[in-house]
């Protein structure tokens, strides 16, 4: 697998992005979902990467830099085809190298609290992320869960 930082100009990608923002407006309202389009993934504080195989998208995540010691992860997805196979562990695994490298003492998230969203927060749970408060400007939500997980000084 390789994990690359991406242009979002791969039409594979942008429908990955799609299909994750479809999912999120069938299982949240309106108002609940934070996922981000792909022009909000371009914004200079936002790295976007994709995760591929033999040419073949298996998913994709962004690091948003919310200040220098934090940041948040967002659009984290895997691709329907790649699912249970190993890739949302590679691609976490990956951003908090980065992130660490980067400097960031905390990295946060929010995700659904709803029964879709549990194998996510499985997996978040697995490497240690902590259910704690809204953060940045997000706000208290029966649909929103808030984690984070605190990284290591920059090696």
């Amino acid at each position: 697998m390789e994990i690359k930082i991406d242009d979002l100009n791969n039409g594979a990608v942008v429908q990955l992005l799609r299909e994750h923002l479809e999912d999120m407006y069938a299982t949240s309202p309106s108002e609940s979902v934070h996922a981000l389009d792909v022009n909000a993934l371009t914004t200079p504080e936002i790295t976007f990467f994709s995760c591929w195989e033999n040419n073949e998208l298996l998913g994709c995540a962004a690091i948003k830099e919310l200040n220098a010691k934090h940041a948040e992860l967002k659009s984290m997805r895997t691709s329907n085809h790649a699912r249970k196979s190993g890739v949302g562990t590679r691609i976490l695994k990956h951003i908090l190298k980065v992130s660490a490298d980067r400097g960031y003492t905390k990295i946060s998230l929010e995700t659904g609290s709803q029964p879709f969203f549990k194998p996510a927060r499985h997996l978040y749970e697995k490497f240690g992320f902590q259910y704690c408060d809204p953060f940045s400007d997000y706000k208290l939500d029966p649909y929103s869960q808030f984690m984070s997980y605190a990284l290591g000084e920059k090696r």
